[in-house]
């Protein structure tokens, strides 16, 4: 018992000590110290957790002497020369020389002389891609390169003994060989940690420890133990943010009472009755699992999902007239006006000549005596359904009953201006909308509190695109579709980037694509649109556009979300490797919108294989789900989260599409653990309940909201 106290003890002095700088390490002084900050290594615990990027077994290496021109391959060798030189042609040349007691090969890099500064004599680096002879020796041309011993180092021979070596993510002047040092240091020190993990998980699923995992990860004694450790950590990292989900949802659940709704009646029956078309198989199930929701005592946490023209507007409008006939508010809050006016257009058009509801629209602009009108008959309940921008959250803006929230792309919104509006209420029903297609992976992370309505069916009606991609000069090519279209009486969009994040650049560039158009199309009528114009302007363009009075509309992506013009039928993107997969998914989903055949036109001149491949994914896919699955495989998922503004921790090794199985398996077990002991209370449960909320902390407004 006293062994097992003093072990607890060095546990917790440990786990306490995870959150000071990383110079408390001996030997990381005030250079190397902005050195780690460069990787982002600022406390012990970003050290620690400075996993690997890959791995390096010696078995798989291929002696020099035995390398066949032409193969893709990994040799290792000592530095044995360095050399710079310029070409002819005042390139410069880098040759590194490695020997790896077999034969010599040279590294070759062209006009990388910064490189030279990364490799001395002496050091064992290994280099991966293809050899070929030229100029009578064996070259490798820009190899991939690790070091992976330094001669400066000291007591290399405990980290790197082993067949498994692994190779950290190093920066210019921070070699992975001396994060290997460091790395070791840290874990000698401070590497005997608590398991978050409860007992119960480490047994069923005969796991090895968390601290015996980390010093596995990164000095492995072997391949297997290698597997077993890496899977064990990452089952780890998900099941932490998945338990942290599970709470969520528990303590909106259990504490949380919402007003429950009457199965829908006469108000929406009316509502569907006058419709001109009939709702999709899509549109009647997922409003049937919206009503079931808000029927409950608790609030409805629901993420509407679909893509552009699935009908989502008219299944929120469905959610809200269940609101105002159980006597009831409603609020619809969108990230910009451009999309809060067409939503209260829409609302307002489908709802026809019916009474109720009673709608108003509250933006910025808003003029002050119909702002003061609007926000008294809220507060009265004159009004039934208030849609809006960011002015809904604002103090003075009081509900009588607000019943429903509905939040249109919530990932523009931040984590507190979405509490802010559930807050006008007493745990009002919460419903997210998207159009951007999320992935079964991410839906289960990003949304992983959420339940999911899925509309996978577009309404009958709409057109085919074909996205075409064109470099600059074949713009040509896209100029005659456009000219083609426009002269069958159909309109087009015209979309540049925001090469910089200020007004004048959005303006500039907006204005310098404006000038190059009405040249090339001096016989048509074109309009110009970005968010440095005044309201009024903006209106004016907009609604010219709508009736058809100009032909093209040059903009910014503020037409990205929400515009809805069915006479479009060319989406045109200027400089389209600069916009993410989503993005030029949205803006491809502007068009076809009506029966008319449309085109996406993706002009690029982008030299990256990364952008290229994007270019050829939009070319080849049109569907928004099997898109995101290849953007998030083109991507990974270090920047998803942050999309949000979600809260949730980031995953160090989980690659959610690879990791699928073992995050149901998390989400399972989170799940079940959080139902049995909801407040995580039980001894074994405590570590993981420090460990969530230390995870989650700063978000636990988000985490513990409710």
């Amino acid at each position: 018992m006293a062994e097992n106290g003093s072990r607890e003890a060095i546990q917790e002095r440990n786990y306490l000590a995870l959150q000071h700088p990383v110079n408390r390490i001996k030997g990381i002084g005030a250079g190397l110290q902005r050195q780690l900050a460069t990787l982002g290594i600022e406390t012990i615990e970003d050290l620690i957790y400075h996993f690997p990027r890959r791995y390096l077994d010696r078995s798989q290496v291929v002696p020099i002497r035995e390398l066949r021109t032409g193969e893709e391959v990994t040799v290792v060798g000592r530095v044995r020369q360095v050399s710079e030189r310029k070409t002819a042609r005042r390139h410069s040349l880098l040759q590194v020389s490695i020997f790896d007691g077999t034969a010599y090969l040279v590294g070759v890099w062209f006009n990388q002389p910064y490189l030279a500064e990364r490799f001395q004599v002496g050091m064992e680096v290994a280099f991966s891609g293809k050899a070929q002879y030229r100029f009578n020796q064996l070259q490798m041309v820009n190899p991939a390169y690790d070091v992976i011993s330094d001669p400066e180092e000291v007591g290399v021979e405990t980290i790197h003994t082993g067949r498994v070596i692994p190779l950290h993510p190093a920066g210019q002047k921070l070699s992975a060989a001396m994060l290997r040092r460091l790395i070791k240091r840290a874990l000698d020190e401070f590497g005997e940690l608590p398991d978050p993990l409860p007992a119960s998980l480490i047994s069923r699923y005969r796991l090895p420890s968390h601290s015996q995992s980390l010093r596995e990860i990164h000095f492995p004694s072997g391949l297997e133990q290698l597997k077993q450790s890496r899977k064990r950590m990452i089952y780890e990292e998900l099941f932490i943010l998945q338990t942290g989900l599970a709470i969520r949802r528990h303590r909106i659940q259990a504490d949380s009472r919402s007003h429950p709704h009457a199965e829908p009646g006469p108000l929406v029956e009316e509502f569907i009755s006058s419709l001109p078309f009939l709702l999709t198989k899509a549109q009647r199930r997922a409003f049937q699992e919206i009503a079931e929701d808000m029927s409950r005592p608790h609030p409805m946490n629901r993420l509407l999902q679909g893509e552009v023209g699935s009908g989502k507007t008219v299944v929120a409008l469905l959610a809200l007239l269940l609101t105002v006939e159980n006597g009831m508010q409603g609020a619809l809050m969108v990230p910009t006006e451009v999309l809060a006016e067409q939503h209260f257009r829409n609302l307002t058009n489908l709802c026809g000549a019916m009474e109720r509801p009673r709608f108003a629209l509250l933006t910025s602009s808003t003029p002050e005596s119909e702002r003061r009108r609007i926000l008294a008959e809220t507060a009265e309940g004159g009004l039934d359904v208030l849609v809006g921008t960011h002015a809904l959250i604002q103090r003075e803006v009081d509900f009588h009953r607000l019943g429903l929230v509905i939040i249109d792309e919530q990932h523009r919104f931040g984590v507190r201006q979405r509490v802010l509006l559930q807050e006008k209420g007493e745990h009002p029903h919460y419903l997210i909308m998207t159009a951007t297609p999320i992935p079964r992976t991410l839906s289960l992370t990003l949304y992983g509190d959420l339940e999911v309505s899925l509309l996978d069916e577009t309404p009958p009606g709409r057109g085919a695109v074909e996205t075409v991609v064109f470099r600059s000069e074949e713009r040509e090519g896209a100029y005659e579709i456009a000219r083609r279209e426009m002269a069958r009486g159909r309109q087009v969009f015209v979309v540049c980037p925001l090469v910089e994040k200020s007004s004048n650049s959005e303006a500039k560039a907006a204005q310098s694509e404006f000038e190059a158009l009405r040249r090339a199309f001096p016989d048509r009528r074109i309009g110009l649109l970005h968010g440095q114009m005044k309201k009024a302007d903006k209106d004016r363009v907009m609604e010219e556009f709508r009736q058809g009075r100009t032909d093209m509309l040059v903009s910014t992506t503020v037409i990205e979300v929400g515009i809805d013009v069915p006479n479009a039928t060319v989406m045109m993107v200027e400089n389209a490797d600069r916009f993410g997969l989503s993005q030029l998914h949205q803006l491809r989903g502007r068009v076809g919108r009506s029966g008319h055949d449309s085109f996406c036109l993706l002009i690029s001149d982008a030299e990256s294989d990364e952008a290229h491949r994007r270019m050829q994914v939009m070319r080849d896919i049109n569907d928004g789900f099997s898109l995101a699955e290849a953007d998030l495989e083109l991507r990974g998922e270090g920047s998803l989260f942050s999309e949000r503004q979600s809260g949730l921790p980031d995953l160090r090794l989980s690659r959610l599409r690879r990791d699928l199985p073992l995050l149901q398996r998390a989400r399972e077990d989170a799940f079940r653990l959080v139902r049995e002991d909801p407040e995580l209370r039980e001894e074994e449960n405590r570590p993981l309940l420090r460990e969530v909320r230390r995870r989650f902390s700063p978000h636990l407004d988000w985490l513990f909201y409710t």
